[in-house]
């Protein structure tokens, strides 16, 4: 039976309760009365359940669709504001024991070159992220006991936080690692983590089995329950996301937010974020193999619903999706966005060489990072380079608090101008130098509070002057 405080992953990601919410959905979706009472609850911003999630994603009516737009711009607006959070992945490894049939990185694959890096070598690639203007990574590394322990990302999380090159500094290290025990986890805790993010690739057991015929992964349970061991290792704030195209995002909807509605209801403490990585092309896979793609309007509706949905989490995008997606989706909820990535092993100190690529999937937005920032500010957006919530132990439910209560503003739109121009002084071209000054002019009016925008605007002439990482 559906139990969302159940510890076990068949439970809480019950399949009989999805299947009976698709259809709830299939049948209500033109039910005008009930869709109109679901957006009036949404309309207080604090949420939706599955099922009342899945009526509006069912629904067709154009004027609904309208509404369901507006409403996620403003949950957006209150919530987030105008700041959007910038990262970087940072790839460890690409050694893999496992046989995930959608990755590249599967160990049936004799023809991806396999790569991991020594510390050396991950300081060369810190180093080339901090001359971006980076402050924040995803590291990632595949599966892989002998060549990837836990022990050798705990070293290079160690290495990564020591490196201190010019002005530059990574301030957040989030990890995107296969499950694990929560004895590791409270290891990861103790390396001072960021977010914890595992992708589930699918809610529904018979495909997952069958996407991971191999390998560690396979064991779906394990995989699906990883997030609450996370939590009782000590790492409070983790990241959900699944991979769009596996399965049918009907099914994968409900389920994602039911693993949500699991972690508030047995942690009091939902997602820190959410991703939305939708499959792409790699070195020996097809995408038009998986017959479950995702078009881009139902995947706007979709990133529209979750943020009605879940007003409190972070949204993220990647460089998986294009430049014209990433600006429709910004405006209807995600909050974080990747900048300049690259998706190989050692590919921002050296790029590789055509026979060499040990990339997991092709990006499909190519722009350096300042093209992406200067971009950003033009659609009116703040680039956030902001660390200032973990620095000062704002994780957790202390951010969830605060951020339900729509006061997360507050503390980061002030961060967000700080941070920006920091970038703007130590690395940004002239253009977007130019941007941003305007932006941040603009931005310092909006400032209500007398006190906070006579301390921004002090602190931001003492950035000028070469002090960095002001907070509040």
């Amino acid at each position: 039976m559906y139990n969302p405080k159940s510890s076990k992953a068949e439970e809480f990601i019950n399949h009989e309760e999805i299947l009976d919410t698709i259809k709830y959905a299939k049948d209500n979706c033109n039910n005008l009365e009930v869709v109109k009472n679901i957006l009036e609850k949404a309309k207080k911003e604090k949420g939706l359940t599955h099922r009342e999630a899945s009526v509006l994603l069912e629904c067709n009516d154009n004027e609904i669709n309208n509404q369901i737009y507006a409403l996620a711009k403003k949950i957006k607006q209150n919530y987030y504001g105008n700041r959007i959070v910038l990262f970087a992945p940072l790839y460890l490894s690409n050694y893999c024991v496992n046989g995930c049939v959608y990755c590249p990185y599967h160990a049936k694959n004799k023809h991806i070159p396999r790569k991991k890096m020594t510390q050396d070598e991950i300081r060369n690639e810190v180093i080339a992220l901090q001359d971006m203007g980076h402050k924040r990574l995803a590291i990632e590394a595949g599966e892989d006991p002998v060549n990837n322990p836990i022990e050798y990302i705990l070293e290079s999380i160690k290495t990564i936080y020591s490196i201190k090159h010019k002005n530059g500094a990574i301030r957040r290290v989030n990890v995107n690692i296969a499950a694990t025990t929560v004895e590791n986890y409270k290891k990861l805790h103790e390396a001072k983590i960021g977010t914890y993010i595992l992708f589930q690739e699918t809610y529904n057991k018979e495909s997952y089995e069958k996407l991971h015929p191999t390998g560690p992964k396979h064991n779906y349970a394990y995989h699906t329950e990883a997030m609450d061991r996370a939590m009782q290792g000590g790492i409070d704030d983790v990241g959900l996301g699944v991979l769009f195209g596996l399965e049918t995002y009907r099914y994968e909807f409900p389920a994602l937010l039911m693993h949500a509605e699991h972690l508030e209801a047995v942690f009091g403490v939902g997602p820190h974020t959410i991703s939305v990585p939708r499959i792409r092309k790699a070195d020996d896979i097809d995408p038009n193999t998986f017959t479950n793609s995702l078009d881009d309007n139902t995947f706007k509706k979709i990133v529209a619903i979750l943020r009605i949905a879940v007003p409190y989490t972070g949204m993220i995008v990647s460089t998986r999706e294009s430049k014209e997606c990433r600006k429709d989706v910004l405006e209807l909820g995600i909050s974080q966005i990747s900048g300049g990535s690259k998706t190989s092993v050692g590919g921002y100190y050296k790029p590789e060489k055509e026979d060499e690529d040990s990339s997991q999937f092709e990006v499909n937005d190519n722009r350096t990072l300042d093209e992406v920032v200067n971009w950003l500010m033009e659609l009116g957006y703040v680039p956030s380079f902001c660390t200032a919530c973990y620095g000062s132990g704002r994780t957790g439910e202390r951010f969830m608090e605060i951020c339900k209560n729509e006061q997360i503003h507050n503390f980061c739109h002030p961060n967000a101008i700080m941070t920006l121009q920091e970038y703007l002084t130590d690395y940004a071209s002239s253009t977007t130098k130019q941007t941003g000054s305007k932006l941040i002019t603009k931005e310092l009016s909006t400032i209500k509070d007398s006190n906070i925008k006579e301390k921004v605007t002090e602190n931001l002439e003492k950035i000028k002057q070469g002090q960095r990482d002001f907070k509040f």
